[in-house]
């Protein structure tokens, strides 16, 4: 059985006053909720919880505590309603949940989760995007009720035309705010009513994006071009590295460690889903190995330098944060120096390195080899991301139509007359 009362904590402050506190009682267990009101001794009725009027305040703290009561016996009464089992803690949760039911308090704590995951990529973009929520709300203090359909559709727009961001963009802005509220409603911090997402209200769906990934022609000039200086030539490896391992991202590139390697073969696991993958090792791979192979300070060591700078990489959120550092870096060569050189049009990043072999593999593999290489754990997936690279099809339509015999001639049409030419 639970037991809910008010008391005064022997916590004094340096004036000697105490704080009032509601007492939550569980299964042996208690935990408190402080008021944020302070009172000597001498004012406090313990039996009748209550303050003495004697206390010049008397009457406004018993209307306060008799409210706050109140509502932690309401909170705990259906909380136990819902669950067969529940502890003090929980109690305590639900009556007063942990940064309080603002929603900047609950983002602050989602993205504080992210860091403590090591998810630097997650916590950076979405501190932002949360940053920028705030920044259109103009306050820090919003209740999650005040979150409603009008106020995100106005939101996006002031994404679009106030941020300058693109329309996926603006959505991923949408998804935060929806794992937040999503998070709230789990805790039993929000209600489930005022969701603004789902049928009826708005409705998260991204617009296709484009993937283009540079030619075959482009890849051989990427391959014999001379490159005068070291760097250029080690960001030159590990776009061409990831290329010839399917695509490999650029993360998984860094990851990499010698004892990877065995019999020809890679074996490492995906850092963005975790799993595993197996792939021959090509002869242009092993061209490229041999190059770092000098510097191998041991079997279990990193191919690539950039991670070097650690000793382990147990700090999973350091790691994160040096890997975007140096894909940042290495895109910057690839495109302002790498590609100038080789006298590529357009921009390249170690992720246009995936998009590359998507386009050159186009028609010429089955959709589910397709799958393997890319590691996509669904096939539509795949689908889709071949979609952007696959256009055999339309394109022999398009020649057949308009290649047509009798289109734009002189002959005669079906009536009899000649048909005209514009």
């Amino acid at each position: 059985m639970s037991v809910i009362k008010v008391v005064l904590r022997k916590k004094p402050k340096a004036d000697g006053t105490l704080p009032l506190a509601i007492r939550l009682y569980k299964d042996g267990k208690e935990n408190y909720i402080y008021l944020g009101y302070y009172l000597s001794s001498e004012f406090w009725d313990a039996e009748k919880q209550r303050v003495k009027k004697s206390h010049p305040n008397s009457a406004r703290m018993n209307n306060l505590i008799a409210k706050k009561l109140s509502e932690a016996m309401d909170k705990t009464l259906e909380l136990e309603a819902a669950r067969e089992h529940v502890s003090s803690m929980a109690m305590k949760q639900k009556v007063r949940p942990k940064g309080g039911k603002n929603f900047f308090t609950q983002a602050d704590l989602y993205i504080q989760t992210l860091k403590e995951a090591g998810k630097y990529n997650r916590y950076n973009s979405d501190k932002s995007k949360i940053a920028c929520f705030k920044a259109f709300c103009g306050t820090s203090d919003i209740a999650f009720s005040d979150i409603t359909v009008p106020l995100l559709e106005k939101f996006k727009h002031y994404c679009l035309t106030e941020r300058k961001v693109c329309e996926r963009t603006a959505i991923n802005h949408w998804v935060v705010v929806r794992t937040v509220f999503s998070q709230a409603i789990k805790s039993e911090i929000a209600d489930i009513r005022h969701y603004p997402f789902g049928r009826g209200k708005i409705v998260i769906k991204f617009p296709e994006t484009k993937k283009v990934g540079i030619s075959a022609e482009d890849v051989q000039k990427l391959e014999r071009i001379d490159l005068p200086y070291p760097i250029q030539n080690h960001v030159r490896n590990l776009w061409l590295f990831a290329f010839y391992f399917g695509g490999m991202r650029g993360a998984d590139v860094l990851r990499l460690r010698w004892s990877d390697f065995k019999d020809g073969r890679l074996y490492y696991t995906m850092g963005k889903n975790l799993k595993p993958v197996s792939l021959k090792v090509p002869e242009k791979a092993v061209a490229i190995l041999k190059m770092y192979k000098p510097d191998q300070r041991s079997e279990d060591d990193l191919v690539f330098p950039e991670l070097k700078v650690f000793d382990n990489l147990d700090d999973n959120f350091k790691v994160q944060k040096q890997i975007a550092l140096s894909l940042c870096r290495l895109d910057k060569i690839l495109t302002d120096k790498v590609a100038a050189k080789a006298k590529i049009n357009g921009r390249i990043t170690m992720h246009i390195a995936r998009h590359t072999f998507g386009r050159i593999a186009g028609d010429t593999i089955a959709l589910t080899t397709a799958q393997k290489l890319f590691r996509h754990s669904d096939i539509s997936t795949t689908m889709g991301y071949m979609n952007n690279f696959i256009h055999k099809d339309e394109d022999d339509a398009l020649d057949r139509v308009i290649n047509f015999k009798g289109v734009n001639d002189n002959k005669t049409t079906g009536r009899g007359r000649k048909a005209k030419v514009v």
